[in-house]
């Protein structure tokens, strides 16, 4: 009998797990649906591909080299340029084929997340509340429904099939195992290098569920020849995760706020608040934006209660770590994946980002669904009140991750959605403006633009895009003003000498014109356009040879652009 009922039993295992993976699918699919219909946002996807012309031109020998080589956006992600340069080459501009890619990744990353759970704690249904959480939970759109954040779902790919195969070699401490990690391992940075803590995160498995860690006897003290061995055994790893940090910190460089333009101390106290906002976001997840502006001022009691708080719940899950292992896991694998991200390095205006949870909630998840099963098992009803919370509570996330993805439809749809929940939003009042101005809307673009400066009075990028808008509506003389403005802000800033020297031109002013052109060209020798706006000049000035020279320039630098597909910025 026992035969037979073993196979029952295995069966019995095999649908479940069938079960649960078609019912994650099948949720996930139905609340993500919508984004094949969804357009490419003016919100880094021109970055990375709609104006991209080296994803544009497809999978190539020169594309590939320039995904290994080139620092792009900031970053020197080369997989995740090759995953917009596969999705090019397949899709063409079919902007919703580029979403359903990124859905695909997150249904797979979601799969993954359970098998993964399900091996290393053998609990199916807690395993599948943390993969449902993760596959429906509002703060991971962001990464979704966003065709730039294909790095956010293709590096937790690599970071689930390292989790993976790093259960694998633990089992069997085979070498292809231990290889098969680190090759997955690299990939994984190579898509997004904020998968830097994963040997943090494994270590972490060592403790719970893996159960790797031994006691000395009679003692709480771990063995130091364990942790030792444990820690030596992630060296290769923790040697890659050095190596691209530095390749990220030199990529950052000129993203990288500076230390006299952002103090440690508005840091330390944006990172605490950050923290528990994070949380509070997971646990009331409305209001969300594509952009959380940077306060420059905030409340230093916000922080100090932000900071306490976060002591007493580590202090907690510490001296609870040897009856609830989880909740010490779960808990740091919350604030360890998250310090890459958590702004102590300051890179870019954002406070907070929905994106950056991705990978750090799983640990939040794990208390959850750990946790709260030990709360109901001191009640009755745990039976049926249990399973009828769960298909609650996942019944309002799917609510709302569905609307939420709704805001991801286009451009002006995005940031109208973010300037509503957010206030002193200037990037966005920008970004706005510029989709407005693309539709015809120079009205309305332009008073975007001035908010934008109302907020920052120093933002570079809309004193230029201000000048622009008011030179279409004719206001040349103002439109000069913010050009010089945006120039001071940014002195490397070609494309503003371009259009000042334009609007000096307009005005007649020929010289004037004539000397932002060649300040242009000082910063970008090979820019087209500066050559032949200075030719034009030259030209009316009599200056026939001069002119001539730079027209020959204008063309030789085109046909090398058209030639070579290169973006000339």
């Amino acid at each position: 009998m026992k035969p037979h009922m073993n196979i029952f039993k295995n069966s019995s295992s095999q649908r479940k797990m069938i079960f649960i993976s078609l019912l994650l699918v099948a949720a996930t699919v139905a609340a993500y649906w919508q984004v094949h219909e969804f357009n490419f946002v003016n919100f880094d996807d021109n970055l990375y591909v709609s104006e991209n012309l080296q994803v544009r031109h497809g999978l190539g020998k020169d594309s590939l080299i320039w995904a290994f080589t080139a620092i792009h956006a900031a970053n020197w992600h080369p997989v995740t340029w090759l995953s917009h340069m596969l999705d090019y080459q397949l899709f063409g501009m079919d902007s919703g084929k580029h979403h359903l890619v990124n859905l695909f990744f997150h249904i797979v990353n979601s799969l993954l997340l359970f098998f993964i759970l399900r091996k290393m704690t053998g609990s199916p249904w807690r395993s599948a509340m943390v993969a449902a959480l993760f596959a429906l939970h509002p703060l991971h759109v962001e990464s979704v429904a966003w065709v730039s954040e294909r790095k956010d779902v293709l590096s937790a790919f690599f970071f689930m099939l390292t989790l993976w195969a790093y259960s694998v070699y633990v089992a069997r401490r085979s070498v292809p195992a231990y290889l098969l990690m680190v090759f997955l391992f690299v990939c994984g940075l190579m898509a997004k290098p904020m998968l830097v803590t994963l040997p943090f995160v494994l270590l972490l498995l060592d403790y719970w569920p893996l159960n790797r860690l031994s006691f000395l006897p009679s003692s709480e003290r771990y063995c130091a020849k364990c942790v030792g061995a444990l820690v030596l055994e992630k060296l290769p790893l923790i040697i890659l995760t050095v190596v691209s940090s530095v390749i990220t910190c030199y990529g950052q460089r000129w993203a990288v706020a500076t230390l006299d333009g952002v103090p440690l101390s508005m840091r330390i106290a944006n990172s605490l608040m950050a923290y528990v906002g994070y949380i509070g976001k997971m646990i009331y997840p409305i209001h969300l934006a594509c952009l959380y502006p940077y306060s420059k001022i905030l409340p230093w009691w916000k922080a100090v209660i932000a900071g306490l708080s976060l002591a007493a719940i580590t202090l907690a899950a510490l001296r609870s770590a040897r009856k609830y292992p989880y909740l010490i896991v779960g808990w740091l694998w919350y604030l360890g994946t998250l310090v890459p991200v958590i702004g102590m390095v300051k890179v870019g205006s954002q406070s907070m980002a929905d994106r950056y949870t991705y990978v750090p909630l799983i640990g939040l998840f794990i208390i959850i669904a750990w946790g709260i099963p030990e709360l109901f098992s001191r009640f009755r009803l745990k039976r049926t009140g249990l399973p009828v919370l769960s298909a609650v509570i996942l019944c309002i996330l799917w609510g709302l991750t569905w609307h939420q993805a709704g805001y991801w439809r286009d451009s002006r749809t995005l940031f109208e959605h973010a300037l509503s929940v957010t206030t002193d939003n200037s990037m966005i009042h920008n970004n706005l403006a510029t989709t407005l101005l693309s539709m015809g809307r120079t009205n309305e673009a332009i008073s975007h633009y001035q908010q934008a400066l109302h907020i920052d009075p120093d933002y570079a990028d809309a004193n230029y895009n201000l000048g622009n808008a008011l030179c279409l509506t004719g206001q040349v003389d103002e439109a000069e003003r913010h050009f010089l403005k945006a120039i001071e802000l940014k002195p490397g800033m070609a494309s503003a000498h371009i259009n000042l020297a334009n609007a000096l031109f307009k005005q007649g002013k020929l010289d004037a014109a004539i000397a932002h052109y060649q300040k242009a060209l000082k910063i970008q020798p090979g820019s087209p356009e500066a050559h032949a706006d200075l030719a034009n000049v030259l030209c009316r000035k009599g200056q026939t040879d001069q002119a001539i020279e730079h027209y020959l320039f204008h063309i030789a630098f085109k046909m090398i652009l058209i030639y070579h597909c290169l973006d000339p910025y």
